[in-house]
């Protein structure tokens, strides 16, 4: 099958006050659809991210975005651009880095990097490998995806690897 339409990500949500990133590969069919990060309802990314700051879980786009403001947390993709057939991480070429380092010299306060996945981190180290000038910790945790299909306590539990990195008071892990 030939692709002839590129897929284009999202801009990232972040501010100088991010003190962590959170790197996707590209969203989803529904994502896009959506226009949201994570818009899959089984997708686990937004219940871990309540979880571990101690938020209500919401629908509201808005209250998400606004629960990473509150966290610290950055949100991006390593891809800007690609061609995928359906959703899947596997299906992705032709693929097109989003301007990470740029992003991170923008946001002085990162101090990690938490891959959403084996294919983000893989990703992230074909394209742009390490980010210069800035010590930066890299944490790969298990997918968010439903398609990885592992307890979601047992997600939590390897995700609460970020909570070092989160603005102080925002969670009670």
């Amino acid at each position: 099958m030939t692709l002839s339409n590129p897929i284009t990500g999202f801009a990232p949500i972040a501010d100088a006050q991010s003190s962590l990133l959170i790197l996707g590969t590209m969203p989803s069919v529904r994502s896009l659809q959506k226009q949201e990060y994570y818009g899959h309802p089984r997708n686990a990314f937004w219940p871990l991210i309540a979880r571990l700051t101690n938020h209500m879980p919401s629908n509201d786009y808005s209250s998400k975005k606004a629960m990473l403001h509150h966290a610290g947390i950055a949100l991006w993709d390593v891809c800007r651009e690609c061609y995928r057939q359906g959703s899947l991480d596997s299906n992705i070429c032709d693929e097109q880095p989003n301007a990470i380092d740029l992003l991170i010299s923008q946001c002085p306060k990162i101090r990690a990097i938490a891959f959403n996945g084996q294919p983000a981190a893989k990703l992230f180290k074909r394209h742009i490998g390490s980010i210069a000038g800035r010590q930066i910790d890299y944490l790969v945790l298990p997918s968010s995806s439903p398609t990885y299909a592992i307890p979601f306590e047992q997600k939590l539990a390897a995700w609460k690897a970020i909570l070092p990195y989160l603005k102080q008071n925002c969670n009670t892990q």
